[in-house]
């Protein structure tokens, strides 16, 4: 058990050490890239002022990962697997933040092409999952103690895991430090799931993303010097379901990921009341605007979401410990 530990430390020191010393030298690289951020116009008008801070520091998030992954335990096949999967969405998204901050086309990717490349990928790694790794179709359900075998509906199912983290993580990254803080935080939940269920190198590669998540912060938190850009949510939401459908999790994630499922459920809310009645439930959405528009500061945003992090990490954990491994 002390090695394990000692992995998952070394791990979330040498992601953190990568990500601090290589920021320095990515943000004027973006800079000279004119790899700026643009801002919509309808949201709060002192995100205004963010214009043109560089975006797509997903690359440092990924590049980290994948250096104290491999370093630590990259002799796991598990590992290597979650490494693929966060690649892939990080492609989707650098693909994405491509288009629209470097070509200068504000429409990116369109949602099509998105979801189609998301399906791809999902079913790849489920392929790769269930007949490569052996892995089995059960899925833990949260809070019962018992566990579901779905068979060939666990396809779908992944797909459907994967398309909702990524997006889902996508929509919470809106404010400076949120995603990563509160992806640090899930992670380090993840670390903590990975040891319930026996994995323990998965432990030492969510650890490496929860070190990850903490030295961006550095130059995330308010006022942001770099953003993460679709390259890194989407590629953090790769990472996720990847962990989650390893450890048989993926119904706790909801629980866990609880503020990534809040935030997507207030677009979907938003979007059905105003197509069917004409009406806004909230004055804007994802769910951190409504607030930010409500008066708070940015920063108490941010620290309240932090905070509701940590509450659902800590009810999924409860959740799945009902289950004896």
């Amino acid at each position: 058990m002390d090695s394990i530990i000692m992995d998952c430390l070394m791990a979330m020191g040498l992601a953190f050490l990568t990500t601090a010393v290589l920021g320095p030298f990515l943000i004027p690289i973006l800079a000279k890239l004119k790899a700026g951020q643009v801002i919509r116009t309808d949201g709060p008008s002192r995100h205004l002022g963010k214009s043109g801070t560089p975006t797509m520091g997903g690359i440092l998030i990924i590049s980290s990962i994948i250096l104290a992954s491999l370093t630590v335990v990259g002799n796991s096949r598990e590992v290597v697997l979650c490494l693929a999967a966060m690649a892939a969405f990080g492609i989707i998204g650098f693909w994405d933040d491509y288009i629209k901050v470097v070509l200068k086309r504000s429409l990116g990717l369109r949602a099509r092409e998105k979801l189609i490349m998301q399906i791809f990928f999902g079913l790849v790694f489920c392929i790769f999952l269930v007949f490569g790794l052996s892995r089995g179709t059960d899925v833990i359900v949260p809070f019962t103690g018992e566990v579901w075998a779905l068979s060939y509906w666990y396809f779908p199912f992944i797909i459907m895991v994967f398309m909702a983290t990524a997006n889902s993580v996508n929509l919470t990254d809106g404010l400076d430090g949120l995603a990563a803080g509160s992806t640090f935080i899930v992670a380090l939940g993840l670390v903590l799931v990975c040891f319930m269920t026996g994995h323990h190198a998965l432990a030492a590669f969510s650890a490496s993303l929860a070190g990850a998540c903490l030295g961006f912060l550095i130059y995330n938190r308010y006022p942001a010097r770099l953003f993460m850009g679709d390259t890194g949510s989407m590629a953090l939401g790769g990472a996720i379901a990847a962990v989650a459908a390893l450890t048989g999790s993926e119904l706790a994630l909801i629980v866990i990921g609880g503020v990534y499922v809040i935030e997507a459920i207030s677009v979907i809310i938003q979007v059905i009341s105003f197509q069917t009645t004409g009406r806004r439930v909230f004055l804007m959405t994802p769910l951190h605007h409504h607030f930010e528009l409500k008066g708070w500061h940015e920063k108490r945003v941010v620290a309240f979401f932090w905070f509701l992090t940590l509450i659902f990490v800590i009810a999924g954990i409860w959740g799945i410990s009902t289950l004896r491994f």
